[in-house]
């Protein structure tokens, strides 16, 4: 099977949130912001994040790897290095690859039991 590379190297997420509360700590119920990262192509994909506040300088680069012809679901929860991504604060992220991905953004907003899913594709550059 050929792999088609799509995508760009260059995506932004200009809507980031991730809320201080949830409805539970089970981990699929936690509010949770998510880049989901396809790299179709033959080559491992280096990727770099930085995050961009209203009332404060830029934080990054967050760096991580996706395989070639792999697929990651990253948490911005997750991010730890080199600082946690804060939470009940807006951000916007740009979001650097050595090879075109393809970006989907998705949050889980858990504050209500009633839960809420968003997902778009981010903006490529």
């Amino acid at each position: 099977m050929s792999a088609l590379s799509v995508g760009r190297k260059v995506w932004v997420i200009p809507e980031g949130y991730i809320p201080g509360q949830s409805v539970s700590s089970d981990p699929a119920l936690v509010s949770h912001e998510t880049a989901c990262i396809l790299n179709s192509s033959h080559e491992d994909a280096e990727i770099s994040i930085t995050l961009f506040f209203t009332d404060r300088e830029p934080c990054g680069p967050y760096r991580m790897k996706v395989g070639a012809r792999r697929t990651l679901h990253l948490r911005f929860n997750d991010l730890k290095d080199p600082e946690l991504v804060p939470r009940d604060t807006s951000y916007a992220s740009v979001i650097e690859s050595t090879v075109p991905v393809v970006i989907q953004h998705t949050r889980l907003d858990s504050r209500n039991p009633n839960i809420a899913l968003l997902s778009t594709i981010a903006f490529a550059a």
